[in-house]
């Protein structure tokens, strides 16, 4: 993606079912399952690099010994950090008493989960680093909880809490939801706490009796009542419980595998495939609105927590988030480009003789493939139409001619280094952006070949106009055809992305110039008054108008607009921009129909109370700063 956007997490988890010593003599490895968590994390760095944390449980620790442990650290390098630490302080320990068994140091446990974030609140610092804890002296009241998730309604959910009598010490969802949670599981232990008192029950049989009997999917149920938005929310608790539970909507991804010897959650399948060397058939979708929960015994239980009901999973993560080794996606992604073929052969008038095909990397490569597939085949079928048409009347030279053609493929868009531009100011700075990326010199015949670079998405295309288009233009082809394997971003996401702001779009910027230019502004306006209306609505009340901003327009005549915002000062070259459409978005993706970034349908209510908010947001700020220049 040439404009980065980021999402918000990535989980693990590894619960072991046998006795450490099991791992050792099968596997020669008395941190089996720690080095296993690693590996999971590793192996999803691309869904955070903003900070890691880790927790762990034993499940037999002596009164008196330490049982939960947890090391969060920032950075991209978090998880080698962390890791790090974690080593180092075993070591340690090791040299205060070289007799301590494996099983008795720190961090070495039956439980272990592991989180990777990405902000897109705007909020950092190790404070925000999952997993969160909530300490208590009762080992069942013990709680660990990480997610990949984002609330629309943590204000609601928020003032609900705080009326039961909680303090929250942050307004943010993560700290909410382990209040609320935390404050079920203590009313589920006091609960059981006095059925087993007036049973009879008492000391060690009744903390026992307690620790069996916790019943986490009516925790999970009643406190995600509430709850507005997309998310995966996992957990430890002390006495050795653990569970994960995805939304209804099944907007955020989870997957897990269950064996005799391990039971693995984590944020995508080819993870927990490549770490385990398991099947696609092996490794399970958690479903959405269901919940695992693997209790201390180590039974396994898959419940539905909420019926399923608008399910809509992200189509992002197919497009861009989730790595491309899942068999299913490296096909999705295929057919996004070959989807495209007809509307890019337009593009260059189905002169491919005279056009050059590459990619934006790296994470266009593999929609590439499938529209380099889509053009083959087109040639194929054209060369087939001439040898037939010539009822045979071609020489030997004539069809090997024929058979010769092929399409031109070039590597022309190099993501050459990451430059520090915070160092520079103004023009400085631009100069330095544009050579983030750089182009094979030598590949186009200047004045005469088109050059077609497919990218996965187009956001807020600063970096096409500023770097890509820039650079490219040095060779000086006839056209510049830019292809997104994704329809246009219009609205903003409210489920763990970061693109919250209607100012970021380029889509969005283009329909209001195009509004401007055809004196329709009065649109602009009155989708202000309507939106502004409902700012103190129920969120099940408020209508996405943000809709109307665009309904003027065909995606043709908004795809030309960006077209020209794109093109740089002095460009030799025509520019062109191919979006996929929405009906194609479908086809190539059936089963993850979550579109509301490019058609506005949010699949809960607090999505269109946010789209509603950053439009009137997105207006009073440009009538604030029209004022000040009058001023």
């Amino acid at each position: 993606m040439s404009d980065a956007i980021k999402h918000e997490c990535g989980i693990a988890m590894v619960r072991l079912l046998k006795p450490l010593d099991y791992y050792w003599k099968k596997y020669g490895d008395a941190l089996w399952g720690l080095n296993k968590l690693y590996l999971l994390m590793e192996k999803q760095h691309n869904r955070g690099q903003e900070g890691a944390g880790i927790a762990a449980v034993k499940l037999n620790a002596r009164p008196g010994e330490e049982y939960i442990f947890r090391e969060r650290a920032e950075g991209s390098g978090a998880i080698q950090e962390i890791f790090s630490t974690v080593h180092r302080v075993m070591a340690e320990c090791r040299k205060l008493d070289p007799t301590v068994a494996v099983a008795d140091l720190p961090f070495v446990g039956e439980m272990y989960m592991g989180h990777l974030r990405y902000s897109t609140t705007g909020r950092s610092g190790i404070s925000y680093l999952h997993p969160f804890l909530r300490r208590n002296n009762w080992r069942s009241r013990n709680l660990s909880l990480a997610g990949n998730f984002n609330l629309t309604n943590v204000d609601e959910v928020f003032r609900y809490i705080v009326e039961r009598g909680q303090h929250p010490r942050h307004n943010a969802d993560t700290f909410i939801i382990l209040e609320q949670l935390g404050y079920l599981l203590d009313y589920e232990v006091e609960r059981l706490y006095r059925k087993f008192k007036a049973e009879g029950l008492s000391g060690q049989a009744m903390n026992d009796a307690i620790e069996e009997n916790i019943d986490i999917e009516q925790i999970l149920r009643e406190a995600s009542a509430l709850w507005d938005g997309g998310y995966v929310i996992t957990g430890l608790i002390g006495s050795g419980d653990l569970f994960a539970f995805r939304d209804p909507h099944g907007i955020r991804p989870a997957f897990y595998y269950a064996s005799d010897e391990v039971i693995v959650v984590a944020s995508e399948r080819p993870v927990i495939q490549t770490v385990f060397d398991l099947s696609v058939e092996e490794v399970r979708e958690l479903e959405p609105g269901q919940s695992i929960v693997v209790r201390r015994n180590g039974e396994i239980k898959v419940s539905t927590i909420h019926r399923a009901e608008k399910v809509t999973p992200c189509s992002f993560e197919r497009i861009y988030f989730s790595r491309g080794s899942d068999c299913d996606i490296y096909r999705e992604r295929k057919e996004l480009g070959r989807l495209l073929t007809e509307d890019i052969l337009k593009s260059v008038g189905y002169d491919v003789e005279h056009a050059i095909f590459s990619f934006i990397p790296n994470t266009a490569e593999i929609a590439y493939y499938g529209m380099m597939h889509g053009l083959e085949v087109w040639l194929n079928e054209q060369k087939s139409k001439l040898i037939c048409e010539s009822d045979g009347q071609l020489s030997g030279e004539q069809i090997r001619e024929i058979l010769s053609k092929r399409i031109r493929t070039e590597k022309l868009a190099i993501k050459d280094i990451k430059l520090r531009t915070f160092i520079a100011e103004g023009n400085s700075r631009n100069d330095l952006a544009a050579h983030v990326y750089d182009t094979t010199y030598g590949t186009v015949r200047e004045g005469v070949d088109s050059i077609v670079v497919i990218d996965d998405s187009i956001v807020r295309g600063t970096t096409l106009r500023q770097s890509i288009i820039k650079i490219l233009c040095r060779q000086k082809p006839r056209k510049i055809v830019i292809v997104s394997s994704s329809p246009q971003v219009r609205y903003p996401d409210c489920y763990g992305i970061d693109m919250s702001k209607m100012g970021e779009f380029i889509a969005f910027h283009a329909a209001i110039v195009l509004l401007r230019e055809r004196g329709m502004e009065q649109l602009i306006d009155e989708v202000y008054r309507r939106s502004k209306e409902q700012m103190e609505w129920p969120k099940e009340r408020i209508v996405n108008y943000v809709k109307d901003i665009y309904a003027p327009f065909t995606d043709k005549e908004i795809s030309e607009k960006i077209a020209r915002m794109i093109t740089p000062e002095n460009c030799p070259s025509e520019i062109q921009v191919v979006y996929q459409t929405i009906d194609n978005l479908h086809k190539a993706c059936p089963h993850h129909t979550g579109d509301w970034y490019f058609s506005g349908n949010y699949p809960t209510p607090g999505g269109n109370a946010l789209v509603n908010r950053a439009f009137v947001q997105w207006y009073e700020k440009i009538k604030s700063e029209v004022t000040k220049e009058d001023q």
